[in-house]
């Protein structure tokens, strides 16, 4: 913890790292709303570092209104903004909802889809932002709220890099945060966009982010996991377990039956054969279900018959009951998680208990989307 945290506060890894104030911004990926503002600034005859000086009034100071960027001539404010609209982002806060150390909000696109974004500060000094993929999720996942809620659509690159960039967020003059997790709603495997929006979050200028700080989970979909690991191989890769024995897995992950975890770890052995970087094995701990001996034991085999199992760390998760997951679902005591992930350690196998932040409210992917479907389609319930 304390190299890591070292390393953030590096100048490296500082404001600077991530200043727009750069030499030749690279274009952003083609089809994104960034790229049309930069072709349109292109076609005007504006000079190159009016673009320039966009990206740095969003990234950099937070704003993201045309209006607003005071660097910008009154005249080529006005034509962005009959041309793209009030504001660079295609985003909105709804609801907004904070305990100690966490803050969530459910934003809303144009089209009227919501995502969900989830920004956590720890003491060290150090955030942490979760973010969403797709509105919603269309692999019912039996203990995922975002399951219940079905898929909407797929997020555009620019609403998954506008999650990040949010004025909402640098309120007081704060920074970007120092890690992104593709962790809320949605597949991110299953969504093409993702691969753009990396690329927008991990350039100079556009958030500057490294990808090692840079996390992406999937419940399994090899054909996105393959492509990943192939375009961004530097990324932090979390694959979901949560049971070692495919049939039990099959049920609270549909998604097995069409990509088996097999196939998924096979193309994570390949993964951290060539790049020798560690890779997340996430297992959410549920009572009664799947933490019993043998589940324990099946998953330490598991890990241990990998050709790498030195590059496996398994991440235990307590399992947080969500609207619309099978309510038969149970948290297992903290003491039982503890003692899960003790006896994994002590059949050689790399674990640790997942650190979680905002339950008061309900900081699990799909939750306050849920509520606020369930409050509009029935005043008076949320």
């Amino acid at each position: 913890m304390t190299r890591v945290t070292q390393a953030r506060r590096s100048p490296a890894a500082g404001s600077g790292r991530r200043s727009s104030d750069v030499a030749v911004l690279p274009n952003p990926p083609p089809g994104t709303r960034l790229d049309a503002i930069r072709a349109h600034l292109e076609g005007a005859g504006a000079p190159a570092y009016r673009f320039r000086q966009l990206v740095r009034c969003l990234t950099d100071r937070g704003v993201a209104r045309f209006a607003d960027m005071e660097e910008l001539p009154a005249a080529l404010r006005r034509d962005l903004t009959e041309r793209f609209g009030p504001a660079v982002l295609p985003l909105t806060p709804v609801v907004t909802e904070a305990a100690p150390q966490v803050e969530k909000v459910l934003f809303a696109t144009r089209s009227g889809a919501r995502a969900e974004t989830v920004l956590s500060r720890y003491r060290a000094g150090w955030s942490s932002m979760c973010v969403s993929s797709q509105a919603g999720c269309g692999l019912g996942c039996t203990f995922c709220a975002t399951g219940a809620v079905g898929l909407v659509r797929n997020l555009t690159a620019d609403e998954i890099h506008g999650q990040v960039v949010h004025p909402h967020w640098r309120a007081g003059g704060r920074a970007l945060p120092d890690s992104v997790a593709f962790m809320g709603m949605g597949e991110a495997l299953a969504n093409p966009h993702v691969l753009p929006a990396l690329r927008l979050l991990t350039s100079p200028g556009y958030g500057g982010i490294s990808p090692r700080r840079i996390t992406v989970s999937t419940v399994g979909f090899t054909p996105g996991l393959e492509r990943l690991v192939r375009e961004q191989p530097r990324v932090t890769l979390t694959l979901s377990v949560h049971s070692p024995f495919a049939e039990q897995r099959a049920e609270l992950i549909p998604l097995e039956r069409r990509f088996p975890l097999a196939g998924n770890l096979a193309v994570l052995d390949r993964h951290v054969a060539a790049v020798r970087r560690k890779v997340y094995l996430a297992y959410l701990l549920i009572a009664g279900v799947n933490d019993s001996a043998d589940h324990l034991a099946a998953l330490a085999r598991l890990v241990q018959e990998r050709p790498r199992p030195e590059l496996f760390h398994v991440s235990v998760i307590r399992y947080n009951a969500a609207s619309g997951a099978d309510p038969s679902y149970r948290a297992p005591a903290v003491e039982e998680v503890a003692a899960f992930v003790a006896r994994l350690r002590a059949l050689g196998v790399r674990a640790t208990r997942r650190r979680q932040f905002g339950a008061s409210i309900d900081a699990a992917c799909g939750q306050l989307h849920a509520r606020y479907l369930l409050a509009a389609r029935f005043p008076g319930t949320g």
